[in-house]
């Protein structure tokens, strides 16, 4: 059959109910053969050790008969192809079953640091709500104060958690839904800032923009909460007073944003794994139940999404940076 040939004539309703019947009965049938001789082509099963695969179409010339040789010339061709075509079923359907296991792994895993987790801050908020329920009257202005925070803290983690969670959960159901479109970084960032950690003021935090109309292609709910959870970690893990530099700017096709502090930096083992799910680069804080692990985890599946990287490198003198990309919405010239 020569290139350009109109083929058209061979995928008709009729030559593809041969084909379906070769398919389920593992049987030679079309042109040339007894069972449905009608057919314009010959059509032949790829056989596997379960039954037929799939089903060769062989188009013959003046529907003349193969010779022998020929014909075991081509059933050889495709029972090469069979054993080829069960080979990457096999590399497939082992494929599927590790994803089922690692994903019951996941599951298995978050519940149970969730279960966990989720204790100790609860825990804590009814504690303190009962000492202001007996105790009303009889504690000082400084010991309320205290009392209102710490509830306020663990409420605002756990809030934190559920949305990171649902995220993770929609990710992985693969039900992200990403919903792009040009979006100015300054307004990214200012809409960020506005819902970071309380601590937020012990920090100097600032805007570094090289153009403050540079616009990127992405689902801004998603890029917000990206820039939120970075910021915080900054927050959580640098000194009072420490300075966090949010700062972006093109590189050819593409922006790339930098989140920026002067803390004591992370050591490279860490940076290998900042990103695992469930991983916290500092497992000695007092309050380590809020160091879950999903937070970069997300990040990155995020920005993954985006068709973008991200990474932590070193800042100088010291601190850290991260660093992702997105893509940036193409210049346009108005005259």
């Amino acid at each position: 059959m020569s290139p350009g040939t109109d083929l058209s004539e061979f995928l008709t309703e009729s030559e593809r109910g041969v084909a379906e019947w070769v398919f389920k009965n593992n049987k030679h049938a079309g042109a040339t053969t007894n069972t449905l001789p009608s057919a314009k082509c010959l059509y032949m099963s790829i056989r596997g050790t379960g039954g037929a695969l799939a089903v060769a179409a062989i188009v013959t010339k003046n529907r003349e008969k193969p010779e022998a040789f020929e014909k075991n010339f081509m059933v050889a061709i495709l029972d090469e192809c069979g054993l080829a075509l069960e080979k990457e079923m096999t590399v497939r359907e082992k494929q599927a079953v590790e994803e089922r296991a690692h994903q019951e792994t996941l599951r298995a895993n978050l519940l149970r640091a969730i279960s966990h987790d989720l204790r100790t801050p609860l825990t804590s908020i009814s504690g303190n709500a009962n000492i202001l329920m007996e105790g009303r009257g009889q504690l000082c202005q400084e010991k309320l104060q205290a009392l209102y925070t710490a509830i306020y803290d663990d409420s605002m983690w756990l809030i934190d958690l559920v949305e990171n969670l649902l995220s993770i959960t929609r990710i992985e159901d693969d039900k992200l839904g990403l919903k792009t479109q040009p979006e100015l970084l300054e307004e990214i960032f200012q809409e960020a800032l506005q819902h970071l950690d309380r601590n937020a003021s012990q920090h100097q935090i600032s805007v570094e923009l090289e153009d403050d109309l540079l616009m990127a292609n992405v689902d801004a709910r998603l890029l917000v909460q990206v820039v939120i959870n970075i910021v915080n970690n900054a927050i959580k893990y640098t000194p009072e007073g420490s300075h966090i530099t949010l700062s972006a700017h093109r590189e050819g096709d593409q922006v790339e944003v930098e989140i920026a502090d002067d803390g004591p930096g992370i050591d490279q083992d860490a940076k290998d794994r900042i990103f695992d799910m469930f991983y916290t680069a500092d497992k000695k804080r007092g309050d380590s139940r809020r160091g879950l692990g999903l937070g970069l985890s997300l990040c990155k599946s995020i920005i993954n999404a985006h068709g973008g990287t991200i990474q932590a490198v070193d800042n100088h003198p010291q601190g850290t940076i991260f660093r992702f990309t997105l893509g940036a919405v193409e210049e346009t010239n108005h005259e």
